[in-house]
């Protein structure tokens, strides 16, 4: 049993939210035309990642109860596909897996269906917000009740004291709004069904006149639903028809499929028992037990589908993760020469585009083969690691930082600022001085410290031609003493890509005393 309006508005958009109110005051039509203008959006991320979870799933719910099923499905298992990549925690993965275990409860995944809400709970008090907390309370309270419906006279009475100890924790939570109500409807079915009459009757009253003032339609079926069950434990049948009946009428019209099975259900029984219109409840039974049938038979089928679908999702992602994984180096987390090569080209393009002047830093780290000799492999691995490290500190989130091959690193500074003409020189600078100041002695004691040759190169050229002129600067760079930093004359300006003579240290240079 759900009242499923999102409680955090922070994570659900303001359209979505009004789909839902529509839809459980009974204005379907409404609720239709304004789902297809926001389903069409897509949702963001914001700075949480379960929050495209959340909303994803929300729309799931909405889909399915507006008979969207293939909506329903596809919306569902790309938000159930998060489970695979990330830990829950926080509100919106609370509020995301409680959504997901109610949608799987309504087709009939129902061991799935109470797992979630489990952890739904979990989380929420792992999370410490009281209202997250108690509408994932609720959810599961609710469910339980249906449970109990459906169970053995000694486990149903287990179960409704089960669903009133999580709702009475609920309503210690929260005081007043939608999720208030739906407890209060869901903790009236719970102490009926533990034989506290009176009480239930109460409480139900108080959650009816409380959706009366909200226009909360859901809130009403539910309340009417155990009014009708008081009045049938207390043998005033007729009553108890008219009570059902209202419930049921109010389940149609908010379109809530699940509440109707159940309402009709109760409603078939106490006609049965009330002795008039045998025909007509006998004939209602049956007609509920035929569609409860066909609605397994859906459901089988619907269940299967949704775990098809989620895992076609997971294996696509899978896929991309791999092609990801192809292009960087499992060392460092940065790209690999196959990764460079990749995305160069289009970086180029786009810096030429923009009339900016693209650089190429190609970084060689001296005497690393020492650091491999004396300090052993584990050591260097590190070394490299934290060279990697210092690499993205210097650079920009736009450039691009890869490993090319052994100890030597390559970066492609894109779209730097017009009046920049020196970035390359000033970004390999940065990057030779944030080596060579480096406390190593943690990591390597004292084996002699690696410093860093740097060859500089720029032009809007292909990558290969970058390259190779860079190549130049770093040889110069590692003849004349190491641990510095040389730029080869902007390609189209003077510069020979194949000349490695001794001319070519007429390039501008900046040099540093301190070599390793």
């Amino acid at each position: 049993m759900e009242h499923d309006e999102p409680l955090m508005t922070g994570h659900i958009p303001r359209e979505d939210r009004e789909v839902r109110l529509l839809l459980d005051s009974g204005r379907v039509p409404e609720a239709n035309m304004l789902f297809d203008e926001v389903v069409a959006r897509v949702p963001g991320g914001g700075g949480e990642r379960w929050r495209r979870a959340t909303v994803l799933v929300h729309r799931a719910v909405v889909a399915w109860r507006l008979g969207r099923i293939p909506l329903a499905l596809e919306l569902a298992a790309e938000g159930w596909t998060e489970f695979d990549t990330a830990r829950p925690e926080g509100t919106a993965a609370a509020q995301t897996i409680g959504m997901l275990g109610y949608l799987l409860e309504s087709i009939g995944h129902r061991r799935a269906a109470q797992d979630m809400m489990r952890l739904s709970v979990r989380v929420a008090r792992e999370a410490g917000h009281p209202q997250t907390l108690a509408h994932c309370l609720q959810r599961l309270g609710g469910t339980l009740n249906f449970r109990a419906l459906d169970a053995a006279p000694a486990t149903a009475r287990r179960l409704f004291a089960d669903a009133r100890a999580l709702l009475e924790e609920g309503l210690g939570l929260v005081g007043d709004g939608y999720v208030h109500r739906a407890l209060l409807g869901a903790y009236g079915r719970s102490l009926a069904g533990v034989g506290e009459l009176e009480r239930a009757e109460r409480v139900a009253r108080e959650a009816m006149e409380l959706a009366r003032e909200a226009e909360d339609r859901w809130g009403l079926a539910v309340g009417n639903w155990v009014l009708a069950t008081v009045r049938r434990a207390q043998g005033a049948l007729p009553e108890a028809r008219t009570l059902g009946s209202r419930a049921v009428a109010e389940a149609e019209r908010i379109n809530d499929a699940a509440l109707l099975r159940r309402f009709s259900q109760d409603l078939a029984d106490i006609c049965e028992e009330l002795g008039d219109h045998v025909g007509e409840a006998t004939a209602l039974r049956r007609t509920v037990t035929a569609g409860r049938k066909a609605v397994e038979t859906l459901q089988e089928g619907l269940a299967q589908a949704l775990e098809q679908r989620r895992l076609a999702v997971q294996a696509q992602r899978l896929a991309v993760a791999a092609q990801e994984a192809a292009a960087r180096d499992p060392l460092t987390g940065l790209a690999n020469r196959l990764g460079l090569e990749r995305a160069a080209p289009h970086l180029l393009e786009r810096t030429a585009a923009r009339g900016r002047l693209p650089w190429l830093v190609l970084v060689d780290v001296d005497w690393f083969k020492g650091v491999n000799d004396v300090a052993g492999h584990a050591a260097g691995d590190a070394a490299l690691r934290e060279i990697a490290q210092l690499l993205r500190r210097e650079c920009r989130a736009d450039d691009l930082v890869a490993r090319w091959a052994g100890d030597e690193f390559v970066v492609l500074l894109v779209d730097a600022s017009e009046d920049r003409q020196d970035a390359g020189p000033v970004v390999a600078e940065r990057i030779r001085a944030a080596v060579d100041g480096h406390d190593w002695t943690m990591m390597l004691g004292n084996t002699r410290r690696p410093t860093v040759s740097i060859g500089v190169a720029a032009g809007p050229a292909k990558l290969d031609q970058l390259f190779a002129a860079a190549d130049i600067a770093l040889y110069r760079a590692k003849r004349h003493g190491r641990n510095r930093v040389e730029v080869h004359p902007p390609l189209g300006e003077g510069g020979d890509t194949g000349d490695t003579s001794d001319t070519a240290d007429a390039s501008p240079t900046t040099e540093h005393a301190g070599l390793g």
